[in-house]
């Protein structure tokens, strides 16, 4: 009873409905794929998909963006980043299972696993090349390393936005940090990285080899 092509799925774990993202507005045909469309299943059957009054299934789509990059757990809602804005999904029970609002705008995420969430905030690479929190409210990161992370022209070897996909987004809570790994302009694999201590405010950047980042 699951939709067949999807962007990417989701558990929200405290209400245990498995959310399957950019995925088809009719089951079972994977040519009404809709990158921008939301389905939830009834809660604790990942069987069931399609809306009645006796289950707590049901669909969004989002309206601003040409499609949804990114999700992520929070706290005690869900995160969704198209390619332009932020939404967050939040569990509100019977009779509508689940809100949504638009937190955000022109804060567009650079790749699926390019957001992090760390100690209350979801911190995440802009697909404009900025970085954003949102803890409550979304914010630009002031930054004095945007221009080594995101800019290309010069002597910068920044982002390769091609390769925008692989970049991994993680969180360190030994240190208090949120970082990045990413493949520089030229390269098809990663070979930087860039952090932010949350705590201290403090930035730093280097180069690594790296995929992806399990937290202690």
């Amino acid at each position: 009873g699951a939709p067949t092509k999807s962007l990417l799925s989701l558990v929200s774990d405290r209400d245990r409905h498995l959310f399957l993202i950019g995925t088809e507005t009719t089951i079972g045909d994977t040519t009404t794929q809709d990158k921008m469309f939301i389905r939830f299943s009834s809660q604790e059957d990942i069987n069931t998909y399609a809306p009645t009054a006796t289950n707590t299934a049901g669909t969004f789509r989002l309206d601003q963006g040409n499609e949804i990059i990114s999700a992520v757990q929070g706290k005690d809602y869900v995160l969704v980043l198209t390619d332009q804005a932020a939404y967050v999904m939040q569990f509100v029970g019977p009779p509508f299972t689940f809100s949504l609002r638009q937190v955000g705008s022109n804060c567009g995420c650079l790749g699926q696993h390019a957001a992090v969430y760390a100690q209350g905030a979801v911190y995440w690479l802009g697909f404009g090349g900025r970085f954003f929190k949102y803890d409550g409210t979304v914010k630009q990161l002031g930054s004095l390393v945007e221009d080594f992370v995101f800019t290309t022209q010069g002597d910068n070897l920044g982002i390769n936005y091609d390769a925008n996909q692989i970049a991994y987004g993680y969180h360190n809570s030994l240190y208090n940090e949120v970082g990045w790994y990413y493949a520089a302009s030229g390269s098809q694999q990663i070979n930087r990285n860039v952090v932010y201590n949350f705590v201290e405010d403090v930035w730093t950047t280097g180069s690594l080899s790296r995929t992806s980042y399990n937290d202690a």
